[in-house]
């Protein structure tokens, strides 16, 4: 069967991130009870006029954990480093023959539910095949989420020249120990950061899963 144009693309690329680009792996598992219980109390309380996602949250979280540890928001560029100013974050759609990353631009600057209808309407247009080169070009970071589809944990490849790129798994159920040493069930997701170690070292990279965790854990923070 012959490839796509965009399945050449893809090959392309991702071969050329894989070969050259020097990935090493970070993860860390989140509380996501805070973030379900909060994003049920928003749906119940707007309905479908402003109904927001797991992945809406996560994405308006990296924005905040990007600004607090801005050495992730940056590019290699062969004899430098560019440290991005804004978050813009791009965020993989699965298409009919590939993947597909639109970006929200200025994602530190919008709020949740401005980040979740963009993020809608890119995907809608994406899905249909009608994203415009300068809606999916531009992202300083990505996320990709298979959690819908019940992958608990994978290393992403990155797509230079962003500097990292952030897998999201599923939340599981499983039990932890709570703040009281007593076993309780407990609603876990795991996040994998891939990072470029030209750009990023492992401290750097810890420090960022450590912001985002504490924003996903405190979602009150990011709810506006």
């Amino acid at each position: 069967m012959p490839a796509s144009n965009m399945r050449k693309t893809i090959a392309t690329r991702l071969v050329e991130s894989k070969v050259t680009v020097p990935h090493f792996y970070l993860e860390i598992e989140v509380d996501a009870g805070p973030l379900l219980a909060l994003r049920a109390q928003v749906n119940e309380a707007f309905g479908e006029s402003a109904k927001v996602s797991v992945n809406d949250f996560i994405l308006k979280a990296s924005a905040h954990a990007l600004r607090r540890v801005p050495a992730v928001n940056s590019s290699w560029m062969g004899t430098s480093i560019q440290q991005h100013a804004a978050a813009n974050v791009s965020f993989a759609v699965a298409i009919e023959d590939g993947l597909i990353t639109p970006v929200v631009f200025n994602a530190h600057a919008k709020s949740l539910f401005q980040i979740s209808q963009e993020a809608k309407a890119l995907g809608a247009k994406a899905k249909a095949k009608k994203l415009q080169p300068n809606e999916f070009t531009g992202g300083t970071f990505c996320v990709s989420n298979l959690g819908m589809f019940g992958i608990q944990r994978f290393h992403a490849i990155i797509n230079p020249p962003n500097g990292a790129i952030l897998g999201v798994g599923t939340t599981v159920k499983k039990p932890v120990v709570n703040e009281k040493d007593e076993i309780v069930v407990g609603h876990r997701m795991a996040l994998t950061l891939s990072c470029d170690h030209r750009v990023v070292d492992g401290a750097v990279g810890a420090q960022f899963l450590s912001a985002l965790k504490e924003i996903l854990e405190k979602p009150l923070l990011i709810l506006g």
